[in-house]
């Protein structure tokens, strides 16, 4: 696939899918004889894997180091486990925090509308 057709696929920017070449975090692209990139499925498995881990909030830097025990082979297989286990632990205090949150806000709307329906229950009063 082209990198147009990947960049429309998977929702990211031509630039963005540059920059992730550049930096490491998808192997080297393969490119025909024009010059032009050519993605594999493989390529395309790293991108999902990638656009999966930042929506989830891994930094570039951690995607980096993954990638770089990845290609170093099994022997880095364990480095690899305790590096995803330690970014689902920050994944999960991130989550309870957003829980947090979002009970919070909850809480505050909920009582911006037992507001709106002690006003209007004492608008409706006054007009009686």
């Amino acid at each position: 696939m082209t990198i147009a057709e990947v960049s429309k696929k998977f929702d990211l920017s031509q630039d963005t899918l540059r920059y992730y070449e550049r930096i490491g975090l998808i192997p080297s692209v393969n490119r025909n004889k024009g010059g032009i990139r050519d993605y594999t499925e493989e390529d395309c498995k790293w991108i999902v894997f990638i656009k999966c881990m930042r929506s989830a909030g891994l930094p570039i830097e951690v995607l980096i180091e993954y990638v770089g025990l990845f290609q170093q082979g099994d022997a880095t297989i364990e480095a690899r486990k305790e590096l995803l286990i330690g970014q689902r632990k920050q994944l999960i205090a991130r989550m309870e925090d957003m829980q947090k949150t979002l009970e919070l806000l909850n809480y505050k709307i909920e009582s911006y509308e037992q507001t709106v329906v002690k006003k209007e229950k004492e608008l409706k009063r006054s007009e009686d």
